[in-house]
């Protein structure tokens, strides 16, 4: 076995790590903290003022450690690319929520637009200076591939911002978004340097670096990513797909971000539909289990351990 496939872990989780005490009581200096919703539920009303943005810790170990082997691995840039601008959009809304003391950070057109400026810039760089193609990979199929061909690009947009915003919704509790992607990054690392992609720098890199910010994020959190990491992880796990070919695998080894996103529509629509009437006790999902009983630690357990199990699933039906 070559152990320098790991060093980008190390070299991530090493600079998460040390960064984490440093940023933390920084972002406390400047009253970086987090607003919580009054519509959420009430246990969480205890957690206001728990430094956010920690997403910043997260990029700044993907970026380094992805800077040291980028020149060798060009394939690394346009996920870096990708993660970097949705890291910026949520920047952008964490600042305005958290700073400027404007709750609902960004308007709804403005991050849209941003999101899918960034995918459309990532979508024209895959087709015109990659060998990507518009082939993907069938799960279960012994390696077949599906040519979308003109349905391509839409299936790249409704994953890409399908994959963002279900990240986000599902980075609502101590230590689960971080818990959940770490091992979904880990599962593409295994791919990734299963396969020979020039990727794997950059999937270790996010393996390492949430592995680091887990210390500070598990229940009870000292900080929280915010959207500057949710959207970050969310756009680097839709770009990581692409790359090795592999986007109908989300639906598998990403069910949780799924069902995150399906437990709001199904929420909302529903909510309108009957004018008050609720199919969940709260959405997303993760707060219905929360107010039934469950502990936010025991959300996140189960949730990781689905997740660890599609993981090992999408292996299965590569």
């Amino acid at each position: 076995m070559d152990f320098k496939i790991i060093i980008p872990v190390l070299i991530s989780f090493t600079i998460s790590v040390i960064l984490c005490p440093i940023f933390i009581p920084f972002l406390k200096k400047l009253k970086f903290g987090q607003y919580i919703r009054d519509e959420g539920p009430e246990s969480h009303q205890k957690k206001s003022g728990t430094p956010t943005m920690g997403g910043l810790i997260i990029l700044c170990s993907i970026v380094i450690t992805s800077l040291i082997y980028i020149k060798d691995n060009m394939e690394v840039l346009p996920i870096l690319f990708v993660t970097l601008g949705f890291g910026l959009i949520g920047f952008l809304d964490d600042y305005i929520k958290v700073v400027l003391k404007r709750n609902l950070g960004l308007r709804a057109w403005q991050k849209m637009f941003g999101q899918i400026l960034v995918t459309a810039i990532f979508a024209y760089y895959l087709i015109n200076f990659t060998d990507v193609g518009t082939a993907m990979i069938i799960p279960f199929s012994s390696g077949k591939f599906l040519n979308f061909s003109y349905m391509f690009i839409p299936l790249l947009f409704v994953s890409f911002l399908g994959t963002v915003n279900g990240v986000n919704f599902t980075d609502g509790l101590d230590g689960l978004a971080s818990s959940v992607t770490v091992l979904v990054a880990t599962f593409f690392s295994v791919v990734a340097i299963g396969t020979g992609s020039g990727i794997s720098p950059i999937t270790c890199a996010v393996a390492g670096s949430l592995l680091g910010f887990l210390i500070y994020n598990v229940y009870p959190a000292r900080v929280f990513m915010g959207d500057t990491g949710s959207l970050a992880l969310g756009g680097f796990v839709a770009a990581t797909a692409f790359m090795l070919r592999m986007p109908i695998f989300i639906i598998i080894v990403g069910f949780i971000y799924l069902i995150e996103v399906i437990s709001v529509m199904l929420q909302v629509g529903y909510f309108k539909a009957t004018k008050g009437k609720r199919i969940f006790r709260m959405a997303p999902i993760h707060h219905h289990f929360e107010l039934g009983g469950w502990s936010e630690t025991r959300v996140v357990a189960i949730f990781s351990i689905v997740t660890a199990v599609l993981c090992l699933v999408g292996l299965m039906a590569l």
